[in-house]
């Protein structure tokens, strides 16, 4: 993989900046006297998404060079990643203790399954589909099988979120230097992940891990912190297994 070193950030359009990496902002929490949880920890990542929006994956996403193979490999991965993440967030809508959140969660799940997996149908057609998963698709979903198992809902919660809201980033993040993508061959990938509809089930997640937050004590709320932080660094992975190809080395 030698051919795969460069680590240039994604070229600028002109008339176009760098946007602010928080899609939201967060309203002030004023019953509980605190800043949002979110707030908090979308800066304390603030290092790790400079280095997944700086990334030459990301960057050949931007401009539609990304090699075909690179791409069809983290679709793959993708598609086995998100078959998990589908059955937690399911599982994760048995342990909400409001309805509502049970509802999102579930309604959450169902769009994994139907949305972006039609997504990944449209481009690994015709394609040879990943057989097993990548040592970082397998610690990522390890991590969140093990707070499904271990944790209280708000932890659970925020291993969660980073999946979410990251991503959206990323497609707003393109959309800001990209315009409307014309001609690209990941537009469908952009439009999906920069929608409106994926925003608004962003903002939901949001929303509800502040709410979980503002009523823990502040060692869960340092928990659900730890849970979200280490997240976000397993995207970075999952972009970077995906650049590199990555194989199990024995």
């Amino acid at each position: 993989m030698s051919d795969k070193t460069d680590t240039t950030p994604p070229l600028r359009r002109e008339g176009n900046h760098r946007p602010d990496n928080a899609p939201f902002a967060p309203q002030e929490d004023g019953a509980a006297g605190l800043t949002p949880w979110s707030k908090d920890v979308w800066l304390e990542i603030d290092p790790i998404l400079k280095q997944i929006m700086s990334h030459p994956f990301i960057a050949g996403l931007l401009d539609g060079s990304l090699p075909r193979e690179t791409f069809v490999f983290y679709i793959g991965q993708d598609a086995l990643y998100l078959a998990d993440f589908g059955r937690i967030l399911a599982a994760a809508a048995l342990k909400a203790p409001r309805a509502e959140d049970a509802a999102f969660l579930c309604e959450s799940a169902l769009s994994t399954v139907q949305v972006e997996g039609a997504l990944h149908e449209g481009y690994l057609k015709d394609e040879k589909r990943a057989l097993a998963p990548t040592p970082a698709n397998l610690l990522y979903t390890s991590f969140l099988h093990r707070h499904l198992s271990r944790s209280p809902f708000s932890v659970i919660m925020a291993s969660l979120l980073p999946c979410f809201w990251i991503y959206l980033a990323v497609g707003r993040h393109i959309q800001s230097l990209a315009g409307d993508a014309s001609g690209n061959p990941y537009r469908d990938w952009i439009d999906t992940y920069g929608s409106e509809d994926f925003a608004r089930s962003v903002d939901g997640a949001i929303r509800l891990c502040d709410r979980l937050a503002a009523a823990e004590t502040p060692a869960r709320r340092a928990k659900m912190t730890e849970a979200f932080v280490l997240a976000s660094r397993m995207e970075w992975m999952f972009w970077d297994s995906a650049w590199r190809l990555e194989s199990w080395p024995v």
